[in-house]
């Protein structure tokens, strides 16, 4: 399995931390020491999650035109923002590119939903119902959160990629999917209510940030060093580390329990604030020109619930 392409889309909007000291007196030294974060991105009106899908999907498209973008048989797209619940960006992501009768799928696993649409794609791969899938990660967080609320209102910011995998090579560029692991850890510290997000209620909350942060920087990891030596692979092998963008200091802990070096490790937060389940690939995005013959990447997610993940990527021009 094969990782053609991926692109990105980011609101234009920027929202600064100056922001939040108008609005409800947190520094803005404060924020970015807690959490890397110095701005964040926020969707017009009129853009939300299905827009923002969309908008990958086409970034993605104009950035590989000698790919036949009809002969996609399978999408997946991840969000816990959802603008719809039944017409799901999926949906309108399948509308939008006008390939009828082919498999949808809509998906939350919190801010692992990237890694589980992966394994998705691997199951139809596998059982030969698809053989080229578009995955697409949309979240518009700020259609959920309040930003009065001190402990997490100033995190969230929106934005989407979207990646295009294919079972068989189809170009020299292309990322080998060596590995794919995943897990949920619900029964640990206080997945039930450490962040949670009821539409009916009050939104994105997160009464427990502490317990996420521990729960973030042991399993993610745990699971990028169990993935490496799956793969017979030191850390001093893996070229880029990109972790899922929740807390720049999260990042910084794993990075020092793996022993690798910081320069290795990939991150937007600061200038983009945690943008859920698509933060890992517009990281990705970002870094795509620069992947070189041979490297290894490894992306490690954790979502609140608790899930978490690592993918194992590998350039080589032959299979």
């Amino acid at each position: 399995m094969y990782l053609h392409h991926v692109a990105a889309y980011l609101p234009a909007a920027v929202v600064t931390n100056e922001h939040f000291t108008k609005l409800n007196g947190l520094a803005s030294d404060w924020i970015i020491e807690r959490t890397g974060i110095r701005e964040r991105r926020k969707a017009a009106p009129g853009e939300n999650a299905n827009t923002m899908a969309i908008a990958a999907t086409q970034a993605l498209l104009a950035e590989v035109p000698t790919f036949a973008a009809d002969s996609i048989d399978l999408i997946v797209v991840g969000t816990y923002t959802p603008h719809d619940t039944i017409y799901t960006a999926a949906h309108a992501v399948q509308r939008a590119l006008n390939i009828n009768e082919i498999p949808v799928v809509s998906i939350s696993s919190a801010c692992s939903s990237l890694l589980n649409a992966v394994e998705i794609v691997e199951g139809y791969f596998a059982l030969g119902k698809a053989s080229r899938a578009l995955v697409v990660v949309s979240e518009h967080n700020t259609a959920y959160n309040n930003e009065e609320d001190t402990m997490a209102g100033h995190l969230w910011g929106d934005g989407s990629a979207a990646l295009l995998f294919s079972k068989e090579r189809l170009a020299a560029t292309d990322l080998r999917v060596v590995q794919v692991v995943t897990g949920g850890a619900a029964p640990m510290g206080k997945a039930d209510e450490a962040v949670t997000l009821k539409p009916i209620d009050k939104g994105i909350v997160m009464p427990y940030g502490r317990d996420v942060f521990q729960q973030a920087c042991t399993y993610m990891a745990r699971i990028t060093q169990q993935l490496l030596d799956a793969n017979g692979l030191t850390v001093k092998e893996l070229d880029y580390l990109i972790p899922h963008q929740a807390n720049l200091r999260i990042s910084a802990n794993v990075v020092k329990q793996l022993g690798l070096d910081p320069a290795r490790a990939v991150n937007n937060i600061e200038r983009l604030g945690n943008t859920g389940c698509a933060g890992a690939a517009i990281g990705l995005a970002e870094i795509w020109n620069q992947i070189q013959e041979g490297n290894k990447l490894i992306i490690t997610v954790f979502g609140g619930g608790y899930s978490y993940g690592a993918m194992l990527l590998e350039k080589h021009a032959t299979a």
